[in-house]
């Protein structure tokens, strides 16, 4: 009873914490990370244990099925060139200067070790930055980078991580011995994650209740991970092919009946996790500080506090140097390219390092005889919640005073496919004589008329809207007065509710 009390307690927290970070434009996972620092030195507080090989598929796999669904390939495509440097040379940068820093100031840390601790705090979450970066007008392609920087720097370091790990625990074998499987799993990972998409949606479209629904979305995707564990393959790469494949296929064969509950349960879900990460990792410190000696304890301190600068620095080092290189090499004509990096983009960039639930994850996953696995908790902990600190609360600030400008394309790509999809609308009842045919013709005229022949710029509701929502209220407030008499009984008050919320629905604003 006792931990389900704290559980209630820990989650209605998060809750006003999320509500005070929204209320001072900071990213939530910074007052998470702050919450589970001071939850670890609580002394009544409880002494939670998850197992390290759960960490990693209860945490990362669904927040990054819910990430790489919103992932659009076309920005992946056009943004290709820095997307790819930083998943790849960043993160590769980062865990090489992480580990000959961390194995310099521990020299009995083996270099497996020390690899698998770069791995580990090497990819940023872009969760944290672009909680800010929608609030203010960043421009639309800085936006798209970090986006897909957050999808691909998770496979890139948590592969480096796995084979680390391997390494380290194995001690006989060498990375040559891995190089084999290595590739396989990459191509066998893809294409696993591209077939189960297509298989999917045909399997699960007589479900249509969307309780059943969204459980066995959850549960796909854990068995997904779990299969793709036990064949030797990449659960992340295997959960990114599958849930970009998914993304270009389910909108059509989805209903809104069931795609509406399904958005608002995933995105609560991503929230929880996050809340047991920072918790269960913070619960963690309390024992590994108590373990440890005066000496020793000030001295992982020192590494945690060196790493969480070199982090912060290499990034900063990589970004800028890239574009210099760039800004050279498109002025000598070598590469043609319509939008070349900005320094002022870059200073954005480089800043929007914070570090989040992948690597909480990943530390939580080391095997419990790891050499030096309380040090890795501590400055994997230390790392996210000073990245957090420093340039989640910063970030606002530094973006207002860059005053970088957005062009807004979504605006009008919203405007031209509305008008687009109105036009397809009147054609399709263009025929019906019908007197509710003739009503849609007219709002539907009408908001061709308001978004222009060439596709401008469109407001976001039908004309008719404002009424039908005064109408919906009135509705609404008739049926409550009817069960208030007990005119009528919950059953039929529920049934007409949930006609009345999708009425409602579908007079936006």
């Amino acid at each position: 009873m006792l931990a389900f009390e704290w559980i209630i307690g820990l989650l209605l927290g998060a809750v006003l914490l999320s509500a005070l970070a929204r209320r001072l434009n900071v990213p939530y996972p910074t007052f998470l990370a702050l919450g589970g620092m001071l939850l670890a030195f609580v002394p009544s507080g409880p002494r939670w244990m998850l197992e390290p090989e759960l960490a990693l598929a209860l945490f990362v796999a669904p927040v990054l099925l819910d990430a790489a669904f919103d992932t659009s390939l076309r920005d992946l495509r056009n943004n290709w060139l820095p997307v790819a440097t930083l998943v790849l040379v960043a993160v590769g940068l980062t865990t090489t200067s992480v580990a000959v820093l961390a194995h310099w100031l521990m020299p009995d840390m083996p270099w497996a070790a020390a690899i698998a601790l770069g791995a580990i705090v090497a990819p940023p979450d872009a969760a944290a930055a672009t909680a800010i970066l929608r609030q203010v007008n960043l421009p639309y392609r800085l936006l798209k980078i970090l986006e897909g920087e957050s999808l691909l720097n998770d496979a890139s370091a948590l592969l480096i991580y796995r084979v680390a790990v391997g390494i380290a625990t194995a001690h006989h074998l060498r990375l040559s011995e891995f190089a084999p499987s290595l590739g396989l799993a990459l191509v066998g990972s893809l294409a696993a994650g591209y077939l189960c998409a297509r298989l999917w949606l045909p399997l699960t479209q007589r479900i249509t209740e969307a309780p059943s629904a969204i459980i066995v979305q959850f549960a796909g995707t854990f068995t997904m991970w779990i299969v793709a564990e036990h064949l030797g393959l990449s659960g992340i790469l295997t959960i990114v092919a599958y849930a970009i494949t998914l993304a270009r296929t389910a909108p059509a064969q989805m209903p809104a009946r069931l795609r509406v509950p399904t958005y608002a349960v995933w995105e609560t879900v991503v929230f929880v996790l996050n809340v047991l990460a920072f918790v269960l990792i913070g619960l963690q410190l309390r024992p590994i500080w108590e373990r440890l000696d005066d000496p020793v304890r000030w001295k992982y301190c020192l590494v945690a506090a060196a790493v969480l600068g070199i982090v912060i620095a290499t990034r900063i080092v990589w970004v800028m140097f890239y574009g210099v290189v760039l800004r050279f090499v498109i002025a000598r004509g070598l590469l043609r390219t319509k939008t070349a990096p900005t320094v002022r983009g870059g200073i954005v960039v480089s800043w929007c390092g914070m570090r989040g639930i992948v690597t909480l994850a990943a530390a939580f996953a080391l095997p419990e005889n790891f050499p030096y696995r309380d040090l890795m908790l501590l400055t994997a902990f230390t790392v996210v919640l000073g990245s957090l600190v420093i340039q989640g609360l910063t970030l606002r600030p530094l973006i207002m005073a860059l005053r970088l400008k957005d062009e807004d394309p979504v605006r009008s790509e919203v405007a031209r496919g509305r008008a687009v999809a109105y036009r397809a609308a009147l054609d399709e009842i263009d025929g019906d004589p019908s007197e509710e045919a003739e009503l849609l013709r007219l709002e539907y005229r009408a908001l061709l008329l308001r978004a222009g022949d060439d596709g401008g710029v469109a407001s976001g509701e039908l004309p008719a809207d404002p009424l039908r929502r005064r109408a919906i209220r009135a509705a609404r407030q008739s049926i409550l007065t009817l069960r208030e008499s007990e005119a009528i009984g919950d059953d039929a008050f529920h049934q007409l509710e949930e006609e009345l919320d999708w009425a409602e629905m579908s007079a936006r604003g």
